[in-house]
């Protein structure tokens, strides 16, 4: 999981659904966002350079394994080496959509050099939150324990 920016009641629903199906996880963060409160054994501090968190992800994540992430790049990235990624939102990103995402995402970058588009993204709603827990527990019931 990019825990970065990852919302706590997300992180809730992450830590109950890989226990109740019995697979690993890991949140990888920036020290930014360290917490002495924060088991050692889930969670991963690395430096906060630029991508830093993106890289540490990308350099450790294995062919079937799932990222949780925002960022669309890391999310291009990861599919490319046979990754699942699901949006904090619960969409799944897949390779025959993920450049005409990349492409918006430029677009909107561009208009916020404008000044249009400010604010960064909204807030998550229980209705996001209700359709990341399902299709995590899809995720989970067909590829838990899948090696």
């Amino acid at each position: 999981m990019d825990a970065d920016a990852c919302p706590k009641e997300l992180k809730k629903i992450i830590e109950q659904q890989a226990l109740s199906h019995g697979v690993d996880y890991m949140f990888v963060a920036s020290f930014k966002h360290y917490s002495p409160d924060a088991d050692p054994g889930v969670w991963t501090f690395i430096d906060e350079g630029k991508e830093a968190v993106d890289l540490f992800i990308l350099n450790h994540v294995q062919k079937k394994d799932l990222v949780i992430t925002q960022d669309i790049g890391l999310a291009s990235l990861v599919l490319a080496k046979g990754v699942y990624a699901l949006s904090t939102r619960g969409k799944q990103y897949q390779e025959d959509t993920i450049d005409t995402s990349l492409s918006f995402r430029y677009l909107y970058q561009m208009e916020r050099k404008k000044g249009r588009y400010g604010g960064g993204p909204k807030k998550l709603t229980n209705e996001d939150l209700q359709q990341f827990s399902v299709n995590l527990s899809k995720y989970l019931s067909l590829h838990a324990g899948n090696d």
